[in-house]
């Protein structure tokens, strides 16, 4: 019941790293490609990728045969949207753009069950379509899943503390191009203003003994590095289509000039 929540969260109480990689296409094969690969994680995108709720449970079921964990970030700070998507069984699930506390303990509420929350009762594939027994899965269901919120807006840096110490939220994950966007820096996620901003969040996380997280773009070899140095443990590393691209690029690149130096020596 448990699956893959329970081994995350140990190793973020030891300071371990976890690397996972984002699925904005459709297909379930990227994630199960992901997994395969080693990524430990597959952060299914349905804020920003064009999914269905299928296509979610596709991609959630895909990680689960690749041994890997399916986190589904959802559109919006919405328990209609929320529930549907929780019933699937992922691994974890992440509130985009949260801002305030009470925004927080929101998402938490839609993710537990009276009295702890408002989240209604109707397990599917959460429940495994009926072999846990309904107390099994209650006694359980707590524990096997992350529930993340991201800091993205400079709302939510100042309020921290109190995000930090909603009930029920297992970690936060930084968003640094709309947090540079809220900051009036958008797109410039490195420059010196905003690194000094992070090093605040990881501190404020480290004093209060809360784990953090990052999701960065591609080929942020200098983010990566600066975001482990500060202590993150949830690391999300760029996408499936940026993947692809790189890798398009490369081995163009590499043909024209093994073809160009031919001809130079012709």
């Amino acid at each position: 019941m448990e699956r893959k929540a329970k081994c995350m969260r140990e190793k973020f109480k030891k300071g371990e790293l976890v690397i996972g990689g984002h699925a904005f296409l459709t297909d379930p094969c990227i994630t199960e490609l992901f997994g395969y690969h080693g990524f430990e994680f597959v952060w299914i995108d349905a804020e920003h990728g064009a999914f269905t709720l299928p296509c979610v449970q596709s991609h959630i079921q895909a990680a689960a045969s690749a041994d890997t964990a399916s986190i589904v970030r959802i559109a919006w700070n919405d328990p209609v949207l929320a529930k549907p998507v929780l019933e699937m069984g992922p691994d974890g699930i992440i509130f985009p753009y949260i801002r305030t506390p009470e925004e927080a303990r929101k998402a938490m509420a839609a993710c537990m069950y009276p009295p702890k929350g408002i989240r209604g009762f109707g397990p599917r594939r959460a429940n495994q379509y009926g072999v846990l027994e309904d107390r099994e899965y209650l006694d359980a269901v707590d524990d096997s899943l992350l529930r993340m919120v991201q800091v993205e807006h400079r709302d939510a840096v100042e309020c921290l503390e109190d995000i930090l110490a909603v009930e029920g939220l297992d970690l936060i994950v930084v968003g640094p191009c709309d947090l540079s966007a809220s900051y009036g820096m958008i797109g410039q996620t490195h420059d010196a203003r905003m690194e000094m901003i992070y090093d605040t969040i990881a501190e404020k996380c480290k004093r209060l003994g809360k784990p953090f997280g990052v999701s960065l773009g591609p080929s942020d070899e200098e983010g990566i590095k600066n975001w482990i140095d500060r202590g993150a443990v949830f690391m999300g590393c760029a996408d499936d289509m940026n993947y692809m691209r790189m890798g398009s690029m490369k081995t163009l690149t590499m043909v024209r000039d093994y073809v160009r130096s031919r001809r130079q020596s012709i």
